[in-house]
């Protein structure tokens, strides 16, 4: 059994958010998986699907992103998941638009979604960091986030999202480079490989 939580704001006035981009690549895993329908549950919008030969449980916490790990805490108690076996989809200041990276624990980098999870089932899970870029300044961070994604972003996120949900078969299956390597190829090919936004942060 793993859990795969998406990280954003509930209702649809946050949908279309950059902050909201791990709700759309579990939105996207869910059609293309032909996972259970959204049921409330742990505290969220729940699903299930079976991904490559796993059975997964599908998590959008309902909590809003500061309390996230409410959400993921309580599901991976009932299922007695470990850590590792919870995978996060969240957007990435840090990395440029268009870009993802996978990580085992480390920081949290100022995302709240993430202290609170590491706050509820330890430092140890895996993270989809989903490039958003970053807007330059400090101070402009908490309106980029919670403002949507403009039009001329939109095929790159929908790609994105694609991607993850295609190639979510290697994640279930432990292979984090695999799946990487994959999203990271179908970007390219898609043309999004020089994806840039002035003032961004490419830190990887």
């Amino acid at each position: 059994m793993l859990i795969f939580a998406g990280l954003g704001n509930p209702g649809s006035r946050y949908a279309g958010n950059r902050h909201n981009i791990g709700f759309m690549a579990l939105d996207e895993i869910a059609r293309v998986h032909r996972a259970s329908p959204w049921r409330s549950r742990f505290q969220a919008q729940a699903s299930e699907a079976t991904i490559g030969a796993e059975k997964v449980v599908l998590l959008k916490p309902q909590t809003y992103m500061n309390e996230s790990g409410r959400s993921i805490g309580e599901a991976a108690r009932f299922f007695k998941v470990e850590p590792a076996d919870v995978i996060v989809f969240h957007d990435e200041l840090d990395l440029a638009p268009a870009k993802l990276r996978i990580k085992l624990g480390g920081g949290n980098a100022g995302h709240n979604g993430l202290r609170s999870t590491t706050a509820a089932i330890g430092n140890d899970y895996r993270r989809v960091r989903m490039g958003i870029g970053h807007p330059g300044l400090k101070e402009l961070v908490h309106a980029y986030v919670l403002n949507d994604f403009g039009k001329a972003e939109q095929n790159w996120v929908e790609d994105l999202c694609t991607a993850c949900a295609d190639n979510a078969a290697l994640l279930a299956a432990h292979d984090d480079a695999g799946f990487q390597n994959k999203v990271h190829l179908f970007m390219d090919a898609r043309g999004h490989g020089a994806v840039k936004r002035l003032g961004e942060k490419t830190q990887d």
